[in-house]
């Protein structure tokens, strides 16, 4: 499972010209379920992101999380994080969940991010969605948990 997880002064994302999901400063995941994830790298995945550390405190280090300062979290579907590009030019999609393992892991990992007290808002699965943010910072993390650790 792989997420870009992004600090945000807000975010949304519309699908077919209506907003679906907003919210004000917090974050914004951007969620890829890889063939072989299950439950287990859905909740491991949640717990990090929960937990990650990378909102100033007051001398403005990276200390605090989401969970520290109650801010809300924005999370969007992108089966697009599982492609790979390292061959001609064109991006394979194989290493991506088909649709009917990584619908119901993305909302297993909403409702774990919701399980720690986080409000979360989120998109469409499989919709055609257009995400607008501001990237606060910019300060933007690649993280991923791997089937089979």
């Amino acid at each position: 499972m792989k997420a870009v997880v992004q600090r945000v002064g807000r975010a949304r994302v519309r699908v077919e010209g209506s907003t679906v999901g907003e919210i004000e400063a917090g974050m914004l995941v951007l969620l890829g379920v890889l063939k072989g994830d299950g439950e287990k790298e859905c909740d491991e995945l949640a717990a990090k992101i929960a937990q990650f550390r990378f909102f100033g405190d007051e001398n403005g280090k990276m200390n605090l999380s989401a969970l520290d300062l109650g801010r809300q979290v924005l999370v969007v579907s992108q089966f697009t994080l599982a492609a790979d590009g390292s061959s001609g030019r064109r991006p394979s999609f194989d290493r991506a969940a088909p649709p009917a393992v990584a619908e119901p892991l993305y909302e297993r990992f909403v409702e774990a991010l919701r399980g720690f007290g986080l409000q979360v808002a989120t998109g469409r699965f499989g919709a055609l969605m257009q995400v607008e943010l501001v990237n606060d910072g910019p300060v933007t993390f690649v993280l991923e948990v791997s089937a089979g650790r």
